[in-house]
């Protein structure tokens, strides 16, 4: 058999998806949030993983691939609906929320599922299913997201990925397919991309759309890192947090603040769905 999913307790209790074929695995730990852990591709670890901040409960997660929803980023204030103010915490609560798990029926993939509870509907007032399929391919890690909204009213949401992938020295990489501009989120200003990644190795946090596909090249290690993006999920965040030699290629379907402004927000209306795809994949150079 070439797949296999089992139960593991070392370094931390997670599930071990692989399939030899491609010579590839992924950890998951569904009760943090539905976090992917760890991606192993042809003998390559790819993801950045801080294991002592999530073995420490009180800290936020720095590794592995984080569900960002029903926002991402933050608001800048409360958003209301039906007359009544709610807010949320950066980024939504799935990050947070304990999420099941189970092997797809043709054993190909995995699905991550998270339902809302008492605990999401005090912030985010609305009944959903929302549903992730990971599937292990050649090279590649493909995602497919289903949200379903179970309520008697129209559902707006944004929703995202937040991956952390390692590289050998910030100060050694490129990374092609952004626009010219950006939005540098530490000010909320357009400015420069090529500024920016010139500075990528002191901290950046940058948002640039549409893009559908972006590339990372760790000149050190010939390794490249490829984000490929389909529409609405086609907003590119890029996020370093030096000393750390890792960088987050974030596929978000829209920006920080949606549920307030509107832009890019999106909508699902009673007893619908939506269906968002994207995919990471490695090669070499």
């Amino acid at each position: 058999m070439s797949v296999s999913f089992v139960k593991k307790n070392d370094p931390y209790p997670h599930w071990e998806y692989s399939n030899t074929v491609f010579d590839s695995s992924i950890r998951i730990v569904p009760e943090r949030g539905g976090l992917i852990t760890e991606w192993k591709s042809k003998g390559m670890d790819l993801l950045y993983f801080d294991l002592e901040r999530f073995l420490d409960n009180e800290k936020s997660v720095r590794g592995g691939i984080p569900i960002l929803f029903p926002i991402c980023g933050d608001l800048s204030e409360s958003y209301s609906f039906k007359g009544n103010k709610y807010s949320l915490n950066q980024h939504g609560f799935a990050r947070n929320m304990p999420w099941s798990i189970n092997l797809l029926k043709d054993k190909l993939g995995l699905r991550l599922k998270l339902v809302d509870s008492e605990y999401s509907r005090s912030c985010f007032p609305f009944f959903f299913i929302l549903l992730m399929d990971v599937y292990l391919k050649e090279k590649s890690l493909q995602i497919s997201v289903k949200i379903y909204n179970k309520s008697e009213e129209s559902m707006p949401f944004t929703f995202g990925l937040h991956p952390y992938f390692q590289v050998s020295n910030l100060k050694k990489i490129k990374i092609d397919g952004l626009p010219e501009n950006c939005i540098d989120q530490t000010n909320m200003k357009v400015t420069n991309v090529s500024d920016q990644i010139r500075i990528i190795d002191r901290g950046v946090d940058i948002l640039s759309y549409p893009s559908s596909l972006v590339k990372v090249f760790d000149y050190l290690t010939r390794n490249v890192i490829e984000l490929i993006q389909q529409e609405p999920m086609d907003t590119t965040v890029i996020w370093t947090d030096p000393p750390r030699q890792m960088v987050c290629i974030e596929p978000w379907t829209g920006p920080r603040n949606s549920l307030v402004t509107g832009d890019r927000k999106l909508q699902i209306k009673p007893n619908q769905f939506i269906e968002l795809f994207t995919t990471f994949r490695h090669n070499s150079f």
